[in-house]
């Protein structure tokens, strides 16, 4: 039977291939990693994520970040599988918000079905090898087995990996010039936006499917789980997703899990929280997906306070000196990266939590936003943008907004430190005066929501404007003042060392 059943993903291989490429985003990965004591870091298993970025002649945008587990195959299937279930014709300009929905919840259902009947024969096969061993060989060592039976156990391991695993996802559908999210698990979406007067908003599109979210747990109390006992334990099945696409066992075998062995029906489900529209008329800014290994390591590392407002605060840094949205996406994830493996080897109070990170993908669209040229200087037409996140430790549930520099780059050209072609909206300084500020106003509906910090929510210090202004040569004056430092190296080095000349200015 086995030699017969061929590759689910073959005849789809690479129809794909021909749906053109969304340009107007770029996608960050990094592969799992183990640190040992040394602080150097192994690779513990094969990539399991999955993206896709596509447009279609009608002008739809389609995006998807998935998090597989166990193994990338259904990750594999699903990005695969849903682009068909909707570039296909199925939406189209004349659809509603209702029938948006309707379509992008059949897809995920469709996918799931169609990923579990590639694998049936696959599941009867285990299930028969299985009913086979079990009262033939119950409670004997594998090299107490007869020869057949070995060669039946290693069949029935080969034929549980091709099975197991599964994925969670995030989808970002733009229509219409509106967006639609669907998320299944735990993974997050991300949008930051320009506002009227100049400010910034970042909204956090749904929350996590995960065993401390209320809903969730509400959800299954009402099929007759336990919700304190999922809550306590944290995971079902290795994982802290309570939705998610494929995983034969917690679909199939729930009776027999402890933990689900209570519910009425199935508790682990692939139905997508579905959230939108949401108008894109006018909008500047970016949508970023990631998947939740990405966001994992920076909450490991910095704590999941301000998580948000760091991940946006990276991906505006690196979009002032880019010039690709592949190289911004790429140097975000590499930033988390670097800042988890630091926070290891520092051995400071979170070092225990960043011993080891999962894949990590990132997905940014812009939205309406012109990349700026990174290589220009500030008299060219560049700008001067914050390169570092300092992060603070302080947690507030109130609703306090956060300030962010989130410095858009000049559209326009600049000749001798004089904008001459500006196209910047009124009340964005050129260069030579302060960066603006943004405010990242916290929101916390039904269907987005942002954290939110206190403290003075400065996140960026800023220079005086005296100091950013270049002089006559295009240089900017320096501002830091090593006079002190001159005085006290000179008190302690002065004997014997005058003649030989002082250090610092002559």
């Amino acid at each position: 039977m086995a030699a017969q059943r061929r590759n689910p993903m073959q005849s789809h291989q690479s129809w794909t291939d021909d749906l053109p490429l969304c340009q107007l985003c770029g996608i960050g990965t990094a592969l799992n990693c183990v640190y040992g004591p040394d602080g150097k870091g192994t690779q513990s298993h094969p990539n399991e994520d999955g993206h896709f970025r596509f447009r279609s002649e009608d002008g739809c945008f389609l995006y998807g970040v998935f998090n597989g587990y166990d193994g990338s195959r259904v990750a594999s299937f699903v990005s695969q599988y849903l682009t068909a279930e909707l570039l296909l014709g199925q939406l189209n300009s004349s659809h509603t918000d209702s029938d948006v929905r309707r379509i992008l919840t059949q897809a995920f259902d469709v996918v799931e079905k169609s990923y579990f009947e590639s694998i049936g024969d696959a599941l009867a096969e285990k299930a028969n090898l299985s009913n086979y061993l079990l009262p033939h060989n119950e409670g004997m060592a594998f090299h107490q087995l007869s020869p057949q039976s070995q060669k039946m156990q290693e069949r029935l391991k080969d034929l549980e990996q091709e099975v197991s695993g599964g994925a969670t996802a995030v989808v970002a559908l733009i229509l219409n010039n509106k967006l639609y999210i669907a998320n299944v698990g735990t993974n997050r979406a991300l949008l930051c936006k320009s506002s009227s007067d100049g400010q910034n908003q970042v909204l956090q599109i749904g929350r996590p499917h995960n065993t401390d979210n209320e809903d969730e747990l509400q959800r299954l109390a009402a099929l007759g789980v336990d919700p304190a006992r999922v809550r306590l334990a944290g995971q079902i099945v290795g994982q802290s997703s309570t939705r998610r696409i494929g995983d034969y066992r917690v679909k199939f075998n729930y009776p027999d899990i402890d933990l689900l062995s209570g519910a009425k029906s199935k508790p682990i489900i692939a139905e997508p929280e579905i959230h939108g529209s949401q108008s894109l008329d006018g909008v500047t800014g970016f949508l970023l997906l990631m998947s939740e290994g990405l966001i994992n390591a920076l909450e490991s590392a910095h704590g999941p306070e301000q998580a948000n407002q760091e991940m946006v605060a990276m991906v505006a840094a690196e979009l002032a000196q880019q010039s690709s949205l592949e190289a911004v996406a790429q140097s975000v994830v590499e930033r988390v990266k670097r800042l988890h493996h630091d926070v290891y080897v520092s051995g400071r109070q979170r070092a225990s939590h960043c011993s080891r990170h999962e894949d990590m993908t990132l997905l940014i669209r812009t939205l309406n936003y012109t990349l700026t040229d990174g290589a220009l200087t500030p008299t060219q037409g560049g700008r001067i943008y914050p390169v570092s996140v300092p992060y603070s430790n302080s947690q507030s549930t109130s609703k306090t907004s956060v300030t962010l520099s989130l410095v858009m780059p000049s559209q326009g050209t600049l000749t001798n430190g004089t904008n001459t072609a500006s196209t910047l909206e009124e009340g964005t300084p050129t260069p030579g005066s302060q960066s603006p500020t943004a405010t990242l106003q916290s929101t916390n509906t039904q269907t987005q929501s942002s954290s939110s910090s206190s403290g003075d929510g400065s996140l960026f210090r800023q220079r005086g404007s005296q100091a950013a202004q270049p002089d006559e040569t295009g240089r900017v004056p320096p501002y830091v003042d090593f006079s002190q430092f001159y005085r006290l190296w000179g008190s302690d080095h002065s004997d014997g060392q005058s003649t030989q000349g002082g250090l610092g200015p002559q």
